[in-house]
């Protein structure tokens, strides 16, 4: 990735998300119909509480029968690693190297707390290598 090119210049903003109340069959649904990997958690005014992925969908299943039933918060990730816009691209493959996960929550600080406005996974830092070579 080009040196110094930002989340910002790279993403555009805006991400799928749920509460930490809602039901794991409604997050599933959201998951397969958008064909995304995971959904951000947020609390009920919009600042961040979390991710729930595919992985922890089939942990819920395997582990309760109403599986559907669930709620989203009881299986999330709480610890979710986060960049701020203005964070350079290669800090982001660096992160997601070194946490070995796949993506990245965009957060801007609101109020004391962390509102998300996009999302970056691996993907996204893959087709941006392509397009740099096109």
């Amino acid at each position: 990735m080009k040196e110094g090119r930002t989340v910002t210049e790279a993403k555009r903003f805006g991400c799928y998300h749920c509460h930490a109340d809602t039901p794991m069959v409604d997050a599933v649904r959201r998951l397969v119909s958008e064909d995304i990997s995971s959904l951000v958690v947020t609390d009920h005014d919009g600042y961040l509480a979390g991710v729930i992925t595919r992985i922890d969908v089939l942990r819920c299943y395997l582990a309760h029968d109403d599986w559907e039933q669930q709620p989203v918060g009881a299986y999330m990730s709480q610890q979710v690693v986060t960049v701020s816009p203005d964070d350079q691209l290669r800090h982001v493959a660096d992160l997601l190297l070194e946490k070995h996960i796949h993506r990245v929550v965009v957060v801007r600080e609101e109020n004391g707390k962390q509102k998300p406005v996009a999302v970056v996974s691996d993907s996204d830092l893959v087709y941006h290598l392509m397009k740099e070579v096109e």
